[in-house]
């Protein structure tokens, strides 16, 4: 496919570098010509010098022969303008990037307007994230499929956990709910597991499971669940804003530190039942003082990926809970996986998701099913994908264990008629399902991929 686009900064670059990954013909554009000079060489790209909004810009770029345009400048306005003339003059699909709230609230009416295929918050979509793992404090990664029905769960293995050294058919035979082990990360390296797996000390696990067994399986795994009533979110930014909203209408305690003073009294205004502390939240003595060793959860958002690291190890030292660290820069994530710094939650990763997630489904020429949704987990090496069945296809009507699926593919849940299925090698797939699989396989497109 053709992609534009418009916008090389962090976000821009981690779109381009994905869409790249997925052999799409990618043009970039940017009024900033060291930016496209980097982007330039370091990606195969086309880069384009100038003002994404102007129609002479966008012709240059091939806007005519475009299937898909993304506007991810730093200006709202800038990228739906960019979208409504793109529409326009080559009448392909259309992904703006809006971050404004006021925006945002009326996101409904703009979309339809202006003829817009896809809307990304990425901070939105990071306090979305930051809201689910404070729901579930003990997970390091949560994703959720089927409306919500189903998560992915991702946690640490305590030292004692009743699961080690088990084998996972074990562990699974002594439930009396259905889970499947989906991911098992020993050592940086992502394994697909099966029913002889044994784990052991230092894995991290990742299982799929009806969202109502979450908690119950973290306690069979012999993790203590801690209500959050008081968290500590450091930055009142666009995240912290969201986040904030989204706890108080939870009666949750919330405070925010933030050491703009404008902005202090502009989120005193909007979020009335927080507490809104006017400081520098790398300020360790400030932090002591507003009683962050009596908080349930401590939440970096600053922009700046260095203070959100300093602030989240002196959080792990102070902290009796969850503790959350906004990572921008997705390279550095290799070296801060050493750290203690509880979950890492990146907007342009979020937002690279989505929009892969869109691209793909577009992408899928195969009438039978629909991606509806793509999670990249255990650091970028494994990919989960959910589908909808539409129609009759090679994977439906026969027993998973008579289909050639490949090995490195995982089926994890079948959601029919609102009802949550882990499935098993008896099971079927049929049209009207919605499926979720897990791989370590790149470029899935169509359910009807995961067979040989």
């Amino acid at each position: 496919m053709n992609v534009i686009v418009v916008g090389c900064g962090k976000v821009g670059y981690t779109l381009a570098e994905t869409l790249c990954s997925e052999n799409h013909d990618v043009t970039v554009i940017d009024t900033n010509e060291d930016k496209i000079e980097r982007i330039s060489n370091n990606l195969d790209v086309v880069g384009v010098r100038g003002n994404g909004a102007s129609y002479r810009v966008l012709q240059e770029a091939g806007v005519e022969d475009c299937d898909v345009l993304i506007a991810c400048t730093s200006q709202d306005e800038v990228n739906m303008l960019c979208c409504l003339i793109a529409r326009k003059a080559g009448k392909c699909r259309t992904i703006a990037r809006v971050r404004d709230p006021n925006y945002y609230s009326e996101i409904g009416f703009i979309q339809e307007e202006l003829g817009l295929s896809l809307c990304i918050n990425p901070e939105l979509a990071a306090a979305s994230a930051c809201y689910q793992l404070l729901r579930t404090p003990s997970a390091m990664e949560l994703d959720d499929f089927a409306k919500g029905q189903v998560e992915m769960i991702t946690f640490d293995l305590p030292k004692d956990s009743p699961w080690l050294d088990k084998k996972l058919m074990d562990i699974t035979r002594e439930n009396r709910f259905s889970f499947l082990a989906a991911i098992v990360l020993r050592d940086h390296k992502a394994l697909i597991p099966n029913g002889n797996t044994v784990l052991t000390k230092g894995d991290r696990i990742s299982v799929m499971l009806p969202t109502r067994n979450a908690t119950k399986i973290l306690s069979h795994a012999g993790i203590p669940y801690r209500p959050i009533r008081k968290v500590m979110i450091a930055a009142g930014g666009n995240v912290g804003y969201y986040l904030a909203k989204k706890l108080g209408e939870d009666r949750i305690d919330v405070t925010i530190i933030e050491p703009i003073r404008r902005r202090c009294e502009e989120l005193n205004d909007l979020l009335p039942q927080a507490s809104i502390i006017h400081g520098d939240a790398c300020n360790e003595r400030l932090l002591v003082e507003e009683h962050i060793d009596e908080m349930d959860a401590f939440v970096a958002l600053t922009g700046n990926d260095s203070e959100n690291i300093m602030m989240g190890l002196f959080a792990n030292r102070y902290c009796p809970g969850k503790l959350i660290t906004r990572v921008n820069k997705v390279t550095i994530g290799e070296v801060i996986q050493e750290l203690p710094l509880g979950s890492i939650v990146s907007p342009k990763e979020l937002t690279a998701e989505k929009i892969l997630s869109y691209v793909r489904a577009i992408n899928n020429r195969d009438p039978s099913n629909t991606m509806d949704a793509v999670y990249r987990l255990a650091g970028d090496q494994v990919e989960s994908l959910a589908f909808t069945v539409h129609t009759a296809s090679p994977v439906t009507g026969k027993r998973l264990m008579d289909l050639p699926i490949r090995p490195d593919i995982l089926v994890c849940a079948i959601i029919r008629k609102n009802a949550v299925t882990i499935p098993t090698g008896q099971d079927m797939i049929q049209p009207g399902d919605q499926v979720v699989i897990v791989t370590n396989r790149r470029g899935i497109r169509s359910l009807n991929d995961i067979l040989k």
